[in-house]
């Protein structure tokens, strides 16, 4: 199958270009078919503090999802945009048996997982352990210590191995204080 680039239609007939172009997407094999399901959701666990600063996990997922095509030259799939803005990308490694300590972040994060099993505790109690591709939205920013000191999150390499992490950093985004707010 051959492929014209639309912008390649322009100088050919400006007029005609538009309704070439719509009609060439429309036709697509991709959009030929009846449009694949949303899906049913992606799983997340959301660190998240209520409004007396106290942190909890809580199971999500990610819905609401829109059907795009991100590329001219991809078919569409279904995007969720969780948070927008300005961010930086963060892998950390750390050794075998690490251990964070109490603490807050300071803006919210995704943390996914890519090496090794990683443990998080929130200040109620709950701790779960993620794998490889599990994720964790931590906006458990504003915490508060409780009488024991613990503040925000436990964190921590589960393994003997090294445990290696993709964190998401965004300089502007407002932590819900209410679980699962991407649903």
């Amino acid at each position: 199958m051959s492929f014209i680039s639309c912008a390649s239609l322009i100088p050919f007939r400006r007029s005609l270009a538009p309704l070439v172009c719509s009609l060439a997407i429309l036709s697509s094999p991709a959009l030929a078919a009846a449009p694949p399901e949303q899906p049913a959701g992606v799983p997340y666990w959301d660190n998240w503090t209520d409004e007396q600063g106290v942190s909890h996990l809580t199971k999500c997922k990610l819905r609401n999802f829109t059907l795009r095509q991100l590329a001219p030259h991809a078919d569409p799939q279904w995007v969720n945009h969780a948070q927008q803005g300005q961010a930086r990308m963060v892998t950390s490694v750390q050794p075998a048996h690490w251990k964070g300590g109490w603490h807050a972040p300071e803006s919210v994060q995704w943390i996914i997982p890519i090496q090794g099993v990683w443990f998080v505790q929130s200040m109620d109690g709950t701790r779960v352990e993620l794998n490889p591709g599990d994720a964790l939205l931590s906006e458990d920013v504003g915490a508060k210590a409780d009488r024991d000191g613990h503040i925000g999150h436990l964190s921590g390499n589960v393994s003997d191995s090294p445990v290696a992490l993709m964190i998401t950093q965004f300089a502007s985004a407002t932590p819900s204080h209410k679980p699962c707010l991407t649903e």
